[in-house]
């Protein structure tokens, strides 16, 4: 987007119209309102039109720049910051249609607060759906969070559940309420019964990102009824990249609160405007990838088995682990959603999870030393793991080749490493330089520093997660 600005010293009305098409184009495609997208686009060319270049930026990147600043201030400028009640516990409401994944993100949303050092209690007030309570029940006990809840009416049970949190001590209160499959009449009016009876400090609205146009409308309902204080948006993951966030903060004027990225419950975190700029514009969200790696990676192990890929000593085992590590960091397909440059047909591509697990089984059905030396394993070796990994020998046979490319290409990249030390070596000998005609010395040019290992630099693919093979 933006390359023909490059080289430009002054945005032309031309140039402006172009990026504009593009940027149109963009939000579009991303699902964004149609109003939002006319009066934003209008916003960005007033801005940018016959604007000087600053020094340091190219005409296309001025352009991005003032695009990512109007979509931050649109979606809120900032993280909304969560305030506690001076007196515990800190009530939320959780509002939405029925499939909208409030049941889960409730459970999210409590596992949150957990990390945030809180003790919260959730309240099964919706007694529409038959399993919805047991679904609550089910899901908190994986973060052990208790679940309060009898088969009255909702209104008396969140007013028991509000009593149950101060008498436990529990300083954040979460309610699940029912949702329907549209908005109706009677969803409106129980709803807002129980925000009455309760009077919550935070109520969200969670809304699927799939949703795309219709979340405008429901927000707006919703908001109508509740006063919204916040946004929870869902399924934010594979090809979402979450237009409805724009739509729905520009027009209801609430911010995104939080963001639920994948299935599992830590995949979710409070929502960054900035970060979702990016992602709009298909730039990736390389800070939320960042993060979830630190939260599943110890820096000493990573740079302890990349030192080891690049000493050649990497084992079949330290791939393993690793790959267990990238799966703990979430869904594959949202992970690959955040990697900027990424080609949009690969982002909206299925990853399917049983790849990881039969790369696994192979390695499992391997002895200790074939992972550790896999030139060990010939044709009846092959056969042997294949059989007891249940898959064939040309799958084992392509994983250990990748695995072996993959050695060899760390190992040159060693090798290289290692010739620039040298040269650095010989440089800084000649560091004071020889004589010159007048008998003094001739200032050396600097060494190169030598390069020194950064894990956070490391670019690996995967082997044995080819669709072919």
């Amino acid at each position: 987007m933006f390359g023909r600005l490059k080289g430009k010293g002054r945005l032309s009305q031309g140039d402006v119209e172009d990026a504009m098409r593009e940027i149109r184009l963009a939000l579009l495609e991303a699902d964004v309102n149609f109003t939002v997208v006319r009066d934003f686009v209008e916003r960005v060319k007033i801005r940018c039109l016959g604007a000087d270049i600053a020094q340091s930026l190219t005409p296309g990147q001025q352009v991005i720049k003032v695009v990512n600043e109007e979509l931050k201030a649109i979606l809120g400028g900032e993280t909304l910051k969560i305030t506690f009640a001076a007196s515990p516990p800190t009530v939320v409401l959780m509002a939405g249609l029925q499939g909208s994944g409030k049941t889960t993100s409730s459970v999210k949303l409590a596992r949150w607060f957990k990390s945030q050092g809180r003790n919260p209690l959730l309240v099964g007030a919706d007694l529409q759906r038959p399993a919805a309570v047991e679904q609550l029940r089910t899901l908190a006990d994986r973060i052990d969070v208790p679940v309060y809840s009898d088969s009255t009416e909702p209104v008396a049970v969140v007013q028991r559940g509000l009593e149950e949190a101060k008498s436990l001590g529990r300083d954040v209160l979460i309610v699940d309420t029912a949702g329907r499959l549209a908005v109706d009449t009677d969803l409106m009016d129980e709803i807002a019964s129980i925000s009455d009876a309760i009077e919550p400090d935070y109520t969200f609205l969670v809304i699927d990102a799939m949703t795309g146009q219709d979340a405008v409308n429901t927000a707006e309902i919703f908001h109508s009824t509740l006063e919204l204080d916040g946004i929870i948006l869902t399924k934010l993951d594979g090809d979402a990249r979450g237009g409805a966030a724009l739509s729905v903060k520009e027009v209801v004027g609430r911010p995104i609160a939080f963001a639920s990225t994948g299935e599992n419950l830590e995949d979710f975190d409070q929502f960054h405007p900035e970060r979702m700029a990016e992602r709009i514009l298909g730039m990736g969200d390389i800070l939320t990838l960042i993060e979830k790696a630190e939260e599943v990676f110890e820096k000493e192990e990573a740079e302890v088995a990349a030192q080891r890929l690049l000493d050649g000593t990497f084992t079949l085992d330290d791939f393993v682990d690793q790959l267990r590590q990238v799966r703990k960091m979430g869904n594959l397909s949202g992970l690959m959603a955040m990697m900027p440059g990424i080609p949009k047909e690969v982002k909206n591509a299925e990853i399917d999870e049983r790849d990881i697990n039969r790369v696994e089984a192979i390695v499992l059905a391997m002895t200790p030393s074939e992972r550790v030396e896999p030139a060990l394993i010939d044709s009846s070796r092959r056969a042997r793991i294949a059989k007891g990994s249940g898959t064939s020998t040309a799958q084992v046979s392509n994983l250990l080749n990748q695995f072996k490319e993959m050695r060899k290409m760390m190992k040159g990249m060693a090798g290289l490493g290692t010739k620039k030390a040298t040269k650095n070596r010989k440089d800084k000998k000649s560091k004071k330089g020889k004589k010159g005609p007048g008998g003094g010395r001739v200032q050396a040019k600097p060494a190169v520093a030598s390069p020194k290992f950064d894990i956070e630099k490391l670019d690996l693919t995967l082997p044995g997660l080819n669709k072919n093979s």
